[in-house]
């Protein structure tokens, strides 16, 4: 395992951990842990021997979102506009958003504002029995700056995105699973170990064929359906023609499970 700053690490077996570690903070994020983590997720997508990176909170909390303290001291000196953390924290949404491994939260404990959005920007979200989401900005006569407006009408619909984030609700784990908001809930014990089952099966996968399917999801809700068939159809012959896609069927042909390398 490596410490960068307010950050851990570590890759096993094709699975790379990140945890945030500001604990005494509850992992709010400041500039400098945005920066880590962004430099982190650039990297663990660079490495071929990363093929899913997995994000979860040390403590209590997941993440309690911008961090205030970093904020107050900005306003003091008359920087709350210009000192950068919206602009840092944009750039990270945006890096996890369109990394090209799948990417899980294991979300343990409160996820509150640009926290919750961390585990929007994931592909898959699993929560812990003592998980807690809440939006956090109305309450703070702010609006959303972090991806939410986007990410929550995609994800549970545009009404149930209006009230979260316009009565600034407190969603336990049971309620965030029946909005959609949340794929799995389990015991708190089991989070991390339910994750990495999760990630484990996504390692041993055809990475680079997840990496063209993100891609379609991604970029679909701006094409026709005409379109959207156009790129599907480029995207399959990229993975046709790649390591992952002979080996499949050389399995297929072979009656036998395929080994993917994740090329």
């Amino acid at each position: 395992m490596t410490t960068q700053s307010s950050l851990l690490s570590q890759v096993e077996a094709g699975v790379a951990w990140i945890t945030l570690n500001r604990t005494a903070q509850r992992n709010a994020l400041d500039i400098p842990t945005l920066k880590n983590l962004h430099a982190l997720l650039d990297g663990f997508n660079a490495d071929p021997m990363v093929r899913v990176v997995v994000l979860t909170g040390s403590g209590r909390s997941f993440c309690a979102g911008a961090d205030l303290a970093e904020w107050a001291e900005a306003e003091a000196r008359g920087a709350l506009e210009s000192y950068g953390w919206t602009e840092t924290a944009h750039a990270l949404m945006s890096r996890l958003y369109s990394l090209d491994k799948p990417t899980i939260a294991a979300i343990n404990g409160t996820a509150v504002g640009a926290g919750m959005d961390l585990t929007l920007c994931c592909d898959l979200r699993i929560a812990g029995q003592s998980a807690r989401f809440k939006a956090g900005y109305t309450s703070m006569a702010y609006s959303p700056d972090a991806g939410a407006s986007w990410h929550l009408p995609r994800l549970i619909g545009t009404e149930q995105a209006k009230r979260l984030l316009f009565l600034d609700e407190l969603w336990g784990a049971d309620r965030a699973l029946a909005a959609g908001l949340v794929s799995e809930v389990c015991a708190d014990e089991q989070l991390l170990g339910a994750a990495g089952e999760l990630a484990a099966r996504l390692a041993v996968g055809p990475t680079f064929a997840f990496a063209q399917t993100k891609k379609l999801m991604r970029e679909g809700a701006q094409r026709s359906l005409p379109e959207q068939l156009q790129a599907e159809l480029a995207a399959g012959l990229l993975c046709g023609r790649s390591e992952d896609g002979a080996e499949a069927l050389r399995a297929a042909m072979e009656k036998r499970s395929a080994q993917f390398v994740g090329k």
